[in-house]
């Protein structure tokens, strides 16, 4: 960019600007209540595993060509309103060279945990040619969605920082709760630094063309909200402002997350998203006025028949008629034994259910 080509000064893309995705996250009245899925291009389609056939998931996210593939897949066969970049929320980090794989069945698994403040020094700044993958599968994707906006992502710092401190995935994050309470200093670095890198992520995927993201902070709901705002929520609010400038809808995603919405909203999301075990009038009450939900049908829904299926996406969209703005989704991500079907006829019944 140039000196005069500031992120505010970027007009965005008109093929997408007044897309019901985006109208809604901008709070606007829209032709039908959008829909898209968290995890919507992976396990549950048979055209990804036979693509994905043999090749790792950070290989995978690192080949332009398989990525364009794989994001556009749901798009093409459920018609759903936006498109997610198919990536994985530590490749930022295995960019910037540290030492981790995505194992399968276990997930990310970092082979030398950052515990003390030497290993901060491993965690250098990501540069746009660190993920130069990323801006060519953006590039592609683009030109072939069109008018269908392509949501970018990154992991917030706190989850990032707890797969570092504990080395993989874990149910306690008794070593990243230990270092949060225990060492508050390099915590704050710690977090500080992952701010860093996730916001120069978020900004190589704007600057390509993604017209909104989402920060993911899957494990935030393991925090009270004492802590998630004394210990996290800097940090988060400092990735919010780094592309704020930018004009594109921000999205703050948790699981378990029902006592933290409110905090969240106050990080710097645009949207809030909301996981199945609150409901999205209940939703709003917490995160105040201002701000869009995205939510929030539960996954495990999908599993049951047609009309039950239905009837709890009426749930859904009563509890959300009042709202500003509704994105509709899940409450976490697709589980990867689901009927793809029933996403296409879920996609089409909210469409039409909600038809303005």
């Amino acid at each position: 960019m140039s000196a005069n080509d500031t992120p505010a000064a970027r007009p965005q893309p008109t093929a997408t600007y007044d897309s019901a995705f985006l109208r809604a996250c901008r709070r606007e009245p829209v032709p039908h209540t959008p829909v898209w899925f968290m995890r919507q291009a992976g396990r549950s389609l048979p055209e990804y595993r036979k693509v994905r056939q043999g090749i790792g998931m950070l290989d995978s996210c690192m080949r332009p060509d398989l990525v364009t593939e794989i994001t556009l897949q749901p798009v093409r066969r459920h018609g759903v309103d936006a498109a997610i970049y198919f990536s994985d929320i530590v490749v930022p980090l295995k960019a910037i060279g540290l030492d981790l794989d995505i194992k399968p069945g276990v997930g990310p698994v970092v082979e030398q945990p950052v515990r003390t403040r030497a290993d901060l020094a491993r965690l250098r700044d990501l540069t746009p040619e660190d993920v130069s993958y990323v801006t060519e599968a953006i590039g592609l994707l683009t030109r072939e969605l069109g008018p269908t906006p392509l949501i970018g992502f990154a992991g917030a710092p706190f989850t990032l920082a707890s797969y570092l401190v504990e080395g993989g995935p874990s149910r306690t994050y008794e070593n990243a709760k230990a270092m949060m309470y225990g060492d508050p200093e390099l915590w704050a670095d710690l977090l500080d630094r992952l701010a860093d890198i996730t916001a120069a992520f978020l900004k190589v995927q704007i600057e390509a063309g993604a017209s909104a993201v989402q920060l993911f902070d899957s494990w935030a709901g393991a925090l009270a909200p004492a802590d998630y705002r004394r210990s996290v929520m800097s940090a988060s609010a400092k990735v919010f402002d780094a592309v704020a400038g930018y004009g594109v809808p921000r999205i703050h995603f948790g699981v378990g997350t029902g006592e933290l919405l409110k905090l969240m909203g106050e990080a710097g999301a645009d949207v809030v998203g909301v996981d199945w075990r609150v409901p999205l009038d209940e939703a709003a009450r917490r995160v105040g006025p201002g701000k869009a939900l995205q939510g929030n049908l539960d996954p495990t829904v999908l599993f049951a028949t047609t009309e039950a299926v239905e009837a709890k996406t009426r749930e859904v969209l009563d509890a959300a008629a009042g709202l500003e703005g509704h994105v509709f989704n899940l409450g976490h991500g697709v589980m990867p034994s689901t009927d793809p079907d029933a996403l296409t006829r879920l996609v089409e019944y909210v469409h039409t259910h909600t038809a303005r």
